[in-house]
Parts: C-alpha cells; structure tokens; sequence
C-alpha cells in the first residue's frame, strides 16, 4: 500500500502536479479549431455537478457546450487514463527487472495487440461484444495472451527469472511482428487502418473506451498498490527478498499480471504508444526517489499529465491532419532513451 507523505517536499510536489493537471486539463479543452475561454470551460462542468446544476448561468453556446463536453473531454480523460496506466505498467517492471530501461512492451504486448488488432481489423471488421468492437477487443486478448506465454515459456521448475523472461519476450514479440508484417503485405485496402492503429492516437475516442478500459485499470492498479512495500524489498535482491518472508515468485506473478492488464487495456482503446512507460518512471524517480509506495503512484499523474498534454499537441500540431499521438511519444521518447542507454553505459564503464 501507498506510504503516507512525511516530508515538505513530497507535499509540494504532489501539489504541483496536482495544479498542474488541473490547468492542463483546461488548456486540453480549450486548445482546438474552436477556442474556448477557460471560465466558460469552468463553468460548463460546474453545471454539470448535481449540487450546482442549474444554479449557474449559462452564457455560452450549444455548440461550445457540445465541443467541450461531448468531443474533447472524453478525449481528453481517456488520454490522461492511458499514459498513467502505461506509466504505472512501466514502474512496474522496472521494479520486477531491476533495470531502469523495461518498459510496459518489454515482455510482448505491443506485438501481441498489434497481432491481434491486425487480426479484428482484416478478418472482423463487423464484429462486436456487448459493444465492444472487434479491434479493441482482439487487441487486449493478443496482448493479456502474449504476455502469459511468454510467462509460460519463461518458467523453469516453477520458477521465472528475469533472464528467461526477456529472452522469451524478445523471442515471442519477433515471431508476431512477423506475422503482423504478413498479414499487412496482404492487407491491400486495410493497410492504413492497421498502419494508423500501430501509431497510436485518440482520434475517434469517446465515453465508450472508457467505460470499456476503467474496470481493468482499476484492478491492475489495486493489484499493483497491495504490493508495492514488497517490491521495494525486492530492490536488494530476490534472495535477500526472499529470506525476509517475500514469497517472491508470488510477487512477480501479481504484479507482472497487474502491469499486463493495465498495459493491455491501454494498448486494446489506445494503439501502441511508445516510451510513456520508459520515460516518465525515470523522471519521477530523479524527483521524489526510489521508495515504490511514492514512485508509481506520482508516476502514474505525471504519465497521465503528460499524455493528455502530448495529445493536446498532436491534434492541433497541423491545420490539415492530426498527427497520431504515438508519433510524438516517439520523438520525445526517443532522444531520452538514447541518453539513459549513455547513462547506464557509463556508469558501468566506472564500475
């Protein structure tokens, strides 16, 4: 479970943040084709609240109303869920690998949505489940079933080491991104549809993903926050872990499970949108420190901050066409990576 905060610096941290997302999210849907005034942003959802619903006088128009609420704050909301879901996945691993440069794809579920996206988007197209598009819904099995054969392969005599996993993880991603590579050599028409979703990107987004993506989000994040004393403890060692009372084979089990599920929820509404879950985890460690009970809670605002305003970028970047958001995160991303390869090369070059 979460620590309280003890220190001045924590509580001024989370409150920046916290005002932060605030501004950030007036900025996000205010910031379009049609500009609205941040008080009126204000007073549109104060209507909204059941205690002050009819109690504020309305001067501004249907069609504003209808922008902000009905097309961008849905958007905008799913944005913000995604990148602290893909934030919170990426503190995840980094935790269980011990290596500041996992990331939420690392064991396969990038490849294994995207086979299964490819799958829905040329084969099922018509197809829905309680609502649930084809796309959407193939995506998530694709991703939640890589990641538990790669767990399958990687187990030894009971057991699954960080080794093994990444070996299988590189193994299985290889062999479905050859087959998604395939399948899109025969896709002729569907090609941009698979090509786009590959990207990443919030266009077309609504109430409806989330609705769809919030029960697994939620349970990955329980999951996730019931452990997090005991991923600390993982940090000195899984032996030491071990002869503390850390059932650590448990340990990976529920937390790679939780960071399988919010990953394959966020990919399955989202597309693959890269290096989220690499980046953020890094910046929030140099800010509030290594102790887990802090890390991937404040990980996970700072994520969603940061995909809600990378979104915010990418739709109004250009007049004529939104640029997916998945590009952005990579261009970011990227350059960052590149200086925490240099970082840890580096630093074993010293030792």
């Amino acid at each position: 479970m979460t620590r309280k905060l003890t220190t001045n610096k924590e509580y001024r941290v989370y409150l920046l943040v916290t005002m932060g997302i605030v501004a950030g999210f007036i900025f996000s849907l205010g910031i379009g084709s049609v500009y609205v005034p941040p008080g009126e942003i204000a007073k549109m959802i104060l209507n909204r609240l059941p205690l002050l619903a009819g109690k504020i006088t309305r001067d501004w128009s249907a069609t504003n109303e209808a922008i902000v609420l009905q097309l961008r704050l849905p958007r905008v909301i799913l944005a913000f869920m995604i990148g602290s879901q893909l934030s919170a996945a990426g503190v995840i691993y980094q935790g269980v690998f011990r290596n500041p440069m996992a990331d939420p794809y690392i064991i396969g579920a990038s490849t294994g949505a995207s086979l299964g996206a490819s799958l829905g988007i040329l084969f099922f197209p018509a197809l829905k489940v309680f609502g649930v598009g084809s796309t959407p819904l193939f995506a998530f099995l694709g991703s939640a079933g890589t990641v538990f054969l790669v767990y399958s392969l990687a187990s030894i005599g009971g057991r699954t080491y960080s080794f093994t996993l990444l070996l299988s993880g590189v193994a299985v991603s290889s062999f479905m991104s050859a087959i998604v590579s395939f399948l899109m050599y025969f896709s002729d028409d569907k090609l941009r549809r698979i090509y786009f979703w590959m990207m990443g990107s919030f266009s077309s987004q609504g109430w409806n993903e989330i609705y769809i993506n919030l029960p697994y989000a939620l349970v990955g994040f329980l999951m996730a926050y019931w452990n997090l004393r005991y991923l600390n403890i993982l940090q000195l060692g899984e032996e030491t872990a071990f002869f503390t009372g850390v059932d650590t084979e448990r340990l990976k089990k529920v937390t790679l499970s939780a960071a399988a599920l919010l990953t394959a929820s966020a990919v399955a509404v989202s597309g693959v949108i890269g290096f989220v879950g690499l980046i953020i985890p890094h910046i929030t460690r140099m800010i509030i420190g290594p102790d887990y009970r802090q890390l991937l809670p404040l990980s996970s605002l700072i994520g969603g901050l940061y995909l809600m305003l990378a979104d915010t970028v990418s739709r109004v970047i250009s007049a004529s066409t939104e640029l997916p958001v998945g590009v952005l995160t990579a261009l970011f991303g990227g350059p960052f990576f590149i200086y925490l390869l240099f970082q840890k090369k580096n630093r074993d070059y010293r030792l």
